[in-house]
């Protein structure tokens, strides 16, 4: 009875040594391996040899407890952006917003968090960025920055690219998505364009006086060469000026007819006179042509 007693009493013992070992055999499992996710990797860092040059791809990896720290490095493309005020080639100050997409190279992980750390996008590109934007734009004058945006973005873009491998960091792309001038430059650049615009709109007046002038000059050359050539057709042919004041009649006594009032008029009032004119037998010799 004794005996059974004292195996009972043993039986809460070894089940607690179990608990307690099973316990320490998961922890220690679970120190002893670590998940790299998408779009990451990972150094280790050794509490004895420091940081070693092995970078750990995507996956499942194994490290020794306490001995082992595995740091883990988001190398996807991140977006950084600034906005910098600097002054231009002509003294002009302008607003420029820089939109860069950067990453850290891969191959040089360690050296980045011997040198940077975790955080060396925050550390060095707004630095870099700022030196490199001011420095570009003080090479260009106000109305360049409108009219040639494409040259320097891509300048800044090449210096900039040069800058960051000097950091270990990867520009994917880098993009002025903003350029602000001063409210004096605005005005200047406003009464500049109205300046312009009345410009052109008085050389558009001048020509229309030269196209006016033009045309009136034809229209009098036109007006004279008809008169001529009713001169020659009246000292031809006496009939002609009698056939034109038959057709101004005819005009006359048109309109009168659609009037709603009555008039009577003679055959002087519509410029007939008939009784006025003959045609004389000389008349009729020299316009009718002499037959050969």
């Amino acid at each position: 009875m004794a005996a059974f007693r004292g195996g009972m009493s043993k039986v809460p013992t070894r089940l607690l040594g179990g608990l307690i070992g099973l316990g320490t055999a998961a922890y220690g499992i679970n120190e002893s391996i670590f998940t790299v996710e998408g779009g990451h990797r990972a150094i280790i860092y050794s509490r004895f040899s420091g940081v070693t040059d092995q970078v750990l791809g995507e996956g499942l990896h194994f490290r020794v407890p306490w001995l082992h720290r595995p740091v883990i490095y988001d190398v996807r493309a991140k977006a950084k952006r600034i906005t910098s005020l600097t002054g231009t080639k002509d003294l002009q100050m302008v607003n420029v917003t820089l939109r860069v997409l950067c990453r850290p190279q891969i191959d040089q992980l360690p050296s980045i968090y011997r040198n940077l750390g975790t955080d060396m996008d925050d550390r060095v590109l707004p630095s870099i960025m700022n030196e490199v934007l001011k420095s570009e734009i003080a090479r260009f004058n106000a109305s360049q920055l409108i009219t040639q945006r494409e040259k320097v973005s891509r300048l800044i873009r090449e210096n900039l690219t040069e800058r960051a491998e000097d950091f270990w960091l990867v520009l994917e792309d880098v993009a002025i998505t903003d350029l602000s001038f001063g409210s004096e430059y605005s005005r200047a650049v406003e009464a500049k364009q109205v300046a312009q615009q009345e410009a052109q709109r008085a050389a558009m007046l001048v020509e229309r006086a030269k196209q006016e002038r033009q045309q009136k000059i034809v229209e009098a050359e036109g007006e004279a060469k008809s008169a001529s050539l009713i001169g020659e057709a009246i000292a031809q042919n006496p009939g002609f000026l009698e056939l034109r004041r038959i057709d101004a009649a005819r005009e006359i006594a048109n309109t009168l007819a659609n009037s709603a009032n009555r008039v009577f008029l003679d055959s002087n009032q519509l410029l007939l006179n008939v009784d006025d004119y003959q045609f004389s037998e000389t008349a009729l010799k020299a316009a009718t042509p002499k037959s050969k």
